[in-house]
């Protein structure tokens, strides 16, 4: 008889916000990395942190917001550069069409939610709406009304949503959340945390996580 050899998930925390481009980008790019190894079992958790903590729970404009975040500077160009990474991964950033920017603790929240919903998949099939929800089709994120929708449209149930998110439940959860991500001194996103040990910041190309699965594996127990 063939014994099995039972090889544990390698757990992957990664660090987003939902109206972060390169958390985007860097999504897409993990998820090529994930295919390049079809060996190792992965358990993914998104882990909460905000771009802008000092977001008014309302949100903003995006044009207040940009003058708020870049001051002077030729935002366009930065966004410019974003919009061209983003086609290679093929990701049509719809910038311009966005009028608001929201704070985002709901939309995290959502993502706690769908979690325990749904343990397995769950929380990236919310992110990766939420991800389409802004950048593609420019929806308020802020909105609970298009919030429940969204978690809609990735085969959770509205109205359960929709009660959720109506109700003060993880809220000061995903703000702690975020605090400790900035007490373990990640500055930025997207960052991958691989089995409690190593970090990978940035939405780095899928080789670039190669020999850190290696290492990561080899230091797993058997």
């Amino acid at each position: 008889m063939l014994s099995l050899l039972l090889v544990p998930a390698m757990i992957i925390e990664i660090y987003s916000d939902t109206i972060c481009p390169w958390c985007f980008i860097g999504m897409r790019r993990f998820a090529r990395a994930r295919a390049m190894r079809p060996d190792i079992p992965f358990e993914i958790k998104w882990r909460t942190f905000q771009l802008n903590p000092w977001m008014p729970v309302e949100g903003m404009g995006r044009q207040e917001y940009l003058t708020a975040k870049f001051g002077s500077s030729d935002a366009g160009r930065v966004y410019d550069n974003i919009r061209r990474v983003g086609q290679g991964e093929g990701i049509d950033f719809a910038f311009d069409q966005i009028d608001r920017m929201p704070n985002t603790v709901e939309s995290h929240r959502l993502v706690r939610w769908a979690g325990r919903e749904d343990p397995t998949y769950g929380e990236t099939a919310v992110v990766e709406a939420l991800f389409d929800a802004h950048f593609l089709d420019a929806r308020d994120l802020g909105a609970a009304d298009v919030l429940a929708d969204i978690a809609g449209e990735a085969g959770f149930e509205y109205t359960a949503a929709k009660a959720y998110l109506e109700s003060d439940e993880d809220r000061e959860d995903i703000r702690a959340e975020d605090a400790t991500a900035r007490q373990m001194g990640i500055q930025g996103v997207p960052c991958f945390i691989v089995d409690g040990s190593y970090a990978v910041s940035g939405a780095q190309e899928p080789e670039y996580f190669m020999p850190l699965f290696d290492l990561a594996g080899s230091a797993a127990p058997e």
